[in-house]
């Protein structure tokens, strides 16, 4: 038997992970993470964390399992919030879900569980562990949920080995409706309860209220890039290899397209991004093909079949390379093919990777829409996650 921390959401997820705990013989304690103070921008009918905590608490007596609140707001907005406000002030999209869990879930909170004697961290995502043993040492592998509809491994795809070691995922193995089955047999109050949704821990926000907490309206145009435009890109073909002509972002000027309309902020928007615009009379709605944060410029083209919108590979700087499966990390010189995900509930596509002195490049089968740096792609073998990085370009 071991000592076993729940990280309890108040949702029906951790709920159940915590009954099959039990249920396993473990020695289990629950523990809510609150995250956030700010509630000004947050959606208060969208499940705010009072009532997650209560029906957290109301979960826990029902397992009769011991149970607190930890407050872990400070290193949230630091690794976080700060995180977030500085990528998008970059001109970059970041993913806070991915960071979530790297820096807070199998971080702090994990830390705070080891400190009342836990063995392991349970959480309710949707993704499997194996471990492995190979020349003699243990190797963990994550693998995804047997619900395809809900499979949460690119969330956990910054884990390493050492965290993956502290970490039980008990519902892996299961349907979403079969969670909810089990929970409305024990009658949790959890049972119906919607799926959370917006930024992790925090809810659903209005994202740019939330982001002109730092960062201020600046009115700017915004830019319509005819579809026969032919995009130039920062790749010398004298100077760049294949690879490098391949994944290079696109550049557009202000006299490449005409002004359509006017935007509060460049920072506030993200490649691919359809909806916020405000720009109408055009046959097929317009999306964001790029931002230029120091002009404070989007450029925007009709119909999500734009070539602007679609590129035929990414770029991973060195440092923001990580393989879960650290035996299986590429050397300079080497290439491989996985099946890879630039952003959650994606299909899986098939892409080679190929590791060179300054990085790692993407090559995709297909051109894919709407790369965006900032967010985290993912390469998987099977249904494994070998390992991500975070988009350069």
């Amino acid at each position: 038997m071991a000592r076993v921390v729940v990280g309890l959401s108040g949702g029906v997820d951790s709920s159940v992970a915590a009954h099959l705990m039990l249920q396993q013989g473990h020695e289990v304690i629950g523990l809510f993470m609150r995250n956030w103070h700010d509630e000004t921008v947050t959606l208060h009918d969208e499940c705010p964390w009072v009532e997650d905590s209560n029906d957290a608490l109301m979960v826990a007596e029902k397992l009769g399992i011991p149970f607190q609140v930890i407050d872990l707001s400070a290193e949230y907005k630091e690794r976080i919030v700060d995180y977030m406000f500085a990528e998008y002030q970059a001109g970059r999209t970041p993913n806070p879900d991915v960071l979530c869990n790297r820096e807070i879930k199998f971080d702090t909170f994990l830390e705070t569980a080891l400190r009342l004697g836990a063995d392991y961290v349970a959480t309710g995502h949707y993704c499997r562990k194996e471990t492995i043993e190979k020349n003699g040492k243990s190797i963990h592998r994550l693998l995804a949920g047997k619900d395809e509809t809900k499979d949460q491994s690119y969330f956990l795809c910054q884990l390493n080995q050492e965290q993956l070691s502290r970490a039980l995922f008990p519902i892996g193995h299961l349907q979403k409706s079969e969670v909810r089955q089990i929970a409305k047999e024990l009658d949790l109050v959890t049972a119906e309860k919607k799926d959370s949704q917006g930024l992790c821990f925090i809810g659903k926000v209005r994202l740019p209220d939330f982001l002109q907490k730092k960062l201020q309206p600046k009115k700017g145009a915004i830019i319509e890039i005819a579809p026969g435009f032919n995009p130039r890109t920062t790749a010398n073909s004298k100077e760049a290899n294949e690879l490098e002509a391949s994944v290079r972002p696109y550049l557009y000027t202000p006299e490449d397209g005409k002004v359509v309309g006017e935007h509060n902020g460049a920072h506030y928007f993200t490649i691919g991004q359809r909806k916020g615009l405000a720009v109408g009379g055009t046959p097929e709605p317009l999306f964001v093909l790029a931002t230029d944060v120091e002009r404070n410029l989007i450029y925007t083209g009709q119909g999500d079949s734009h070539p602007g919108l679609s590129k035929q590979g990414l770029f991973i700087k060195p440092g923001d390379v990580h393989w879960i499966r650290e035996d299986r990390a590429l050397k300079v010189g080497e290439s491989q093919s996985f099946m890879l995900r630039i952003r959650y509930r994606q299909k899986l596509v098939g892409g080679t990777l190929y590791c060179e002195p300054n990085g790692l490049y993407v090559i995709f089968e297909e051109p894919q829409k709407a790369i965006t740096p900032g967010q985290f792609a993912a390469w998987y073998e099977d249904d494994e996650l070998i390992g991500s990085g975070v988009i350069d370009y």
